[in-house]
């Protein structure tokens, strides 16, 4: 194991290990270089000119890593910030094969920093060059992924994060080794979910949360409470129910996670049977939406349930006075019936007219003939997404059975239910 004791060394070693593909090595003697690194950090600006992007990665990678730990002492922070995004976007893949595990350390240290200094939207972008270093493929998920999420949460900027969201995951990155940090995969979820709430796109968030408390699980998560905790409300929003969870979902969900949410099981109870009084008293008294930062999403709770009382009148009336709306859906008022009538037409949840002169309200069937084009177009786009998706679970398939530790497995069962057999015959005799 070479250990180098000067910057003049350092250089010689990196171009001797480089010239000759020794990647292995190379990383080796960067990982035992760390202290001298740091001892130099005045010069490593000028260590860095000495190296280039497309032959030096992994080792302007180690440089990085030692000046960014070391920000606090440096007199230009900014600066390692755009050495930091000119890395992302110009390093080379195939050195960082070699050290996956570093480069993601380098910028989740890097995401800590822009946090700790509160310009998260300043890292978007980097992050986002970072992730496409890592993964294999567009629908590969890193831990960079939480990062990303994270930062688009802080700075309230989610449309950069919805092109990624949208990529079903199939595969995880290995960058930590044979295992991939299970804190990372539930935040990315949370933090997703948590994203599309905030856009409106309640079905793919419901199926994120839902990812989230069905990891399985031998202890309780904040993480999967937390998600738990607003798969109730945008259940809700969907469906006017709590939707039951999966089969397989972990028995820590049923014993430790539901009664730590038991007023959000009451919220949900007091919708289901309608009952205005209750849920009201819900909001006064449940101080806990308000700790959990979920007051936003439960008040959109109570608009829909007012809404979804509206629609049940369309099932029943052709025709009704905006004063019956109002006494009916227990509104305030009817400006307020109006206001939620309109914004129900404009979405297609209900067909309706409002005579503002009469103050009636005439309700109509679907006039949609499914015939136009841009529905065809859809289900033409839904068809190919199932073909893809059918595709990915065949190859997923494939995979799993030419595994070893499967096929041992499998080869195996046989012979311990043949014991299991021999073994209920003896005790019954």
């Amino acid at each position: 194991m070479v250990v180098v004791s000067n910057l003049e060394e350092f250089v010689s070693h990196v171009e001797t290990y480089t010239i000759n593909g020794k990647f292995i090595e190379l990383g080796e003697m960067l990982n035992k270089s760390y202290d001298l690194l740091t001892s130099e950090l005045d010069n490593l600006d000028s260590l860095l000119e000495s190296f280039n992007l497309e032959n030096h990665s992994m080792t302007i990678l180690a440089i990085l890593y030692v000046k960014l730990s070391s920000i606090r002492n440096i007199a230009q922070p900014i600066a390692v910030f755009t050495q930091l995004t000119d890395f992302a976007l110009n390093a080379d893949i195939n050195q960082l094969q070699h050290v996956p595990e570093t480069f993601a350390d380098l910028f989740h240290l890097y995401t800590k920093t822009i946090i700790e200094i509160r310009k998260p939207e300043s890292g978007i972008y980097t992050l986002e060059r970072a992730i496409a270093k890592l993964q294999e493929h567009p629908s590969q998920l890193t831990t960079l992924h939480a990062d990303f999420c994270q930062l688009c949460l802080l700075s309230k900027n989610f449309k950069p994060a919805l092109p990624i969201l949208n990529n079903d995951i199939t595969s995880i990155s290995k960058e930590g080794g044979s295992t991939f940090d299970t804190k990372s995969f539930l935040l990315y979820y949370y933090y997703g979910g948590m994203i599309y709430t905030a856009v409106k796109n309640f079905e793919r968030a419901l199926y994120f949360y839902e990812i989230v408390i069905t990891t399985p699980a031998m202890t309780v998560s904040h993480i999967m409470l937390e998600a738990y905790k607003k798969y109730i409300l945008v259940s809700l929003l969907i469906n006017g129910k709590i939707i039951n969870v999966p089969k397989h979902t972990s028995q820590v969900l049923g014993r430790f996670i539901r009664p730590l949410s038991q007023a959000y099981s009451d919220l949900a109870t007091a919708y289901q049977t309608s009952n205005y009084e209750e849920f009201s008293l819900c909001f006064i008294e449940f101080k806990i939406l308000y700790r959990d930062k979920n007051m936003g999403l439960a008040k959109q709770v109570l608009a829909s349930l007012y809404k979804r009382n509206i629609h049940r009148l369309t099932k029943t009336f052709l025709t009704l006075s905006l004063n019956d709306v109002t006494n009916r859906a227990k509104l305030d008022g009817v400006e307020q019936v109006e206001s939620y009538i309109l914004d129900m037409i404009e979405s297609n949840k209900i067909f309706a007219t409002i005579n503002i002169k009469d103050g009636m309200v005439i309700f109509h069937d679907d006039p949609e003939k499914y015939n136009n084009p841009i529905l065809l177009e859809e289900i033409e786009q839904q068809i190919e997404s199932c073909v893809k998706i059918d595709k990915e679970i065949r190859s997923m398939e494939e995979t799993v059975e030419l595994n070893p530790s499967y096929i041992k497995k499998v080869n195996i069962a046989p012979d311990e239910d043949l014991g299991n057999q021999k073994l209920s015959a003896n005790f019954a005799v």
